[in-house]
């Protein structure tokens, strides 16, 4: 069990660090009131964790600490869930309710899609 915490914390960390750097591009280089950077880690998280369960269903050699660390650990860490709902409820609060609703539709409508791509493209590799 310690060895699996280690992973998780590791892939969290490393996650957790990916997503302020990819946040952080957006807010620097595409200035919109959109939360264009939770929206990507979002939709990327969705399809990393489709990819690699879609994986692991194929390749069941891979060790449990591996499968922790890519999936609890840096999908956890990486996506933003709290995020994304703490941006919602500021968009609501300043009355941004079309960038409100296009925020949470897009996260969920295009999230399922790209897990659901990843889980399918999962079969190829």
């Amino acid at each position: 069990m310690n060895r699996s915490v280690l992973f998780i914390g590791l892939g969290g960390f490393i996650g957790s660090v990916s997503r302020y750097w990819v946040q952080q591009y957006f807010l620097r280089f595409v200035p919109v009131g959109f939360p264009l950077g939770t929206f990507l880690v979002n939709i990327i998280g969705c399809l990393l964790i489709g990819l690699f369960l879609g994986f692991f269903e194929r390749h069941t050699e891979v060790s449990l600490s591996w499968r922790l660390f890519l999936t609890t650990g840096f999908c956890g860490g990486f996506t933003t869930f709290s995020t994304f709902a703490y941006e919602s409820v500021t968009l609501a609060r300043t009355s941004e309710l079309v960038l409100l609703a296009a925020y949470a539709a897009g996260s969920l409508l295009v999230g399922m899609l790209a897990a659901f791509l990843g889980f399918w493209a999962a079969r190829f590799i």
